[in-house]
């Protein structure tokens, strides 16, 4: 596909077409998300009750503000991933993010969740700075936490990708994680304005263009997964294959037979996406 196909088509469109495109629910059969959010919760649950219980860091003074850590029994100085929960910046927690952790474990790979203040609580600038501190807390200490700085990953999946995007943008050159994965993003965010979704985030243009990755350099992005389901709607997979596109080294996945809820269960099942994941968070940074 050319860099025109792939890029958003949203500018074509009125604020209902909008809301249409942007509502990843839009794409299931039924449009009912509620068995997604269900298996999040059990499967971290699980995960708590077989590996935990979690470690939790507070990166700020906020009850949000805090870190569910896990690392692998008896191993120092050990690769970690950190994952930053999706919701439209509105919805869902830590609590419900550790589903992948076991996957990680069971190869010598430390887990964290990232935990954030929800809009309309927080600003998506306060957001955006939460997972910023947050990452850069791990990285600060992680010697005294037995975790090896250079190989510290990064993960997202929908508006948590857009926030791990913006959050690479903003570490410090020594804080490069060596790689980020990116679940059906948002990386452009304009095309929310005059829809449900900005309701509680209050985005005008120029708030939507600074806090856009997109819009950003991205001459030094880490080396990126990209990856969407098949189930998406066309803007979520265009704003993925485009944002890609923009990137220095970035490969692409489309899953089939996943939607925009369950693809990010290819993070750590073992999966041809998953061992290419692992094959990266394992690596020494550059």
């Amino acid at each position: 596909m050319s860099s025109d196909d792939a890029k958003p088509r949203w500018r074509e469109m009125d604020a209902e077409e909008r809301a249409f495109a942007y509502s990843p629910s839009k794409a299931l059969p039924d449009g009912d998300l509620t068995p997604y959010i269900d298996a999040y919760v059990r499967d971290s649950a699980e995960v708590h009750q077989t590996y935990g219980p979690a470690r939790v860091l507070e990166y700020g003074d906020a009850p949000s503000q805090t870190i569910d850590l896990f690392l692998p029994e008896g191993q120092s100085n050990a690769p970690l991933h950190i994952f930053i929960h999706g919701g439209y910046w509105q919805a869902l927690s830590k609590t419900e993010s550790c589903f992948a952790a076991a996957g990680f474990l069971e190869n010598g790979v430390g887990f964290a969740a990232i935990d954030y203040t929800l809009a309309p609580k927080a600003t998506l600038v306060e957001i955006i700075a939460e997972t910023l501190n947050a990452v850069s807390y791990l990285f600060e200490n992680a010697q005294r936490l037995g975790i090896d700085p250079t190989r510290i990953s990064i993960s997202g999946s929908s508006a948590g990708a857009h926030l791990a995007a913006m959050t690479c943008l903003g570490l410090a050159p020594e804080q490069k994680p060596n790689s980020v994965i990116l679940f059906s993003g948002i990386f452009e965010l304009e095309p929310l304005i005059g829809t449900y979704v900005n309701d509680p985030l209050h985005l005008d243009i120029p708030k939507a263009q600074k806090n856009s990755p997109l819009l950003k350099n991205l001459n030094k992005f880490p080396k990126a997964l990209i990856a969407w389901g098949e189930i998406e709607t066309d803007e979520f997979k265009r704003q993925s294959q485009y944002f890609a596109g923009q990137l220095p080294h970035a490969e692409t996945f489309e899953i089939p037979h996943r939607n925009h809820f369950d693809v990010v269960y290819e993070l750590s099942n073992g999966s041809p996406l998953a061992q290419r994941v692992l094959s990266l968070v394992t690596c020494k940074g550059m």
